[in-house]
């Protein structure tokens, strides 16, 4: 099959590390077309409306707008692009909220590796659907509790927050979440406020145990 071939798979690629995304351009080569790579959000959207990918494999944790929030335009704005969630983490909350979106065709995690994410990326530009089977229990899990209890634990804390405890848990400072998120240290300082008031988590130690709880991150 020759480069440029139509039966190739036109892939963005966005993730805010530069290692990992030369990992997967190599991983990736054979069988697709690597037409973008981003380090952001907004970004990634600009690339996308601009090059309209199959498949955008895109990192739930990045600078700016987020992955999250970079899904949902994308689905928007970009309709013939199938999403494609990469995250090192199996948050439960996450995933949902990733899933929720129509046009999101899968969650897998980078430690999965090139024999994993090949046959995803092939799954959702077939118009399927594909999770990592580290996930895949996480979801049916979640799908078999009371929707009640669902959308009760979902509404605790809004997707910033989220991002924002996270990264507290990982050792930044406010001044760091900030950076990270291309948000003013004011705004940071708030949403880390208001998620240790909703949670009732006074401190960094609290936050960082209820993060590990809830696999939000690794613990090597």
């Amino acid at each position: 099959m020759t480069e440029g071939s139509s039966d190739r798979i036109r892939v963005l690629i966005a993730d805010d590390q530069r290692m990992f995304r030369d990992l997967l351009r190599s991983a990736l080569s054979a069988e697709c077309d690597i037409v973008g790579e981003a380090e952001d959000g907004e970004t990634t959207l600009a690339i996308a409306l601009r090059t309209k990918p199959h498949v955008i494999l895109l990192d739930i944790m990045m600078p700016g707008i987020g992955g999250l929030s970079a899904a949902h335009e994308l689905v928007r704005k970009v309709p013939g692009s199938k999403v494609l969630m990469l995250s090192q983490y199996t948050d439960t909350q996450y995933v949902m909220e990733a899933l929720k979106e129509p046009r999101v065709a899968g969650y897998i995690l980078k430690t999965d590796g090139a024999d994993e994410i090949l046959p995803a990326i092939r799954a959702v530009r077939a118009g399927g659907q594909h999770l990592s089977p580290s996930i895949t229990p996480i979801v049916l899990r979640e799908m078999n509790r009371p929707a009640s209890e669902r959308a009760a634990a979902n509404d605790i804390l809004t997707t910033r927050e989220r991002e924002v405890l996270r990264l507290i848990a990982e050792g930044s400072t406010t001044k760091d979440i900030a950076t990270r998120l291309n948000i003013s240290p004011k705004t940071a300082q708030v949403h880390r406020d208001n998620l240790k008031q909703k949670l009732n988590l006074h401190s960094t130690a609290a936050i960082v145990r209820y993060a590990i709880q809830r696999k939000m991150i690794r613990v090597d």
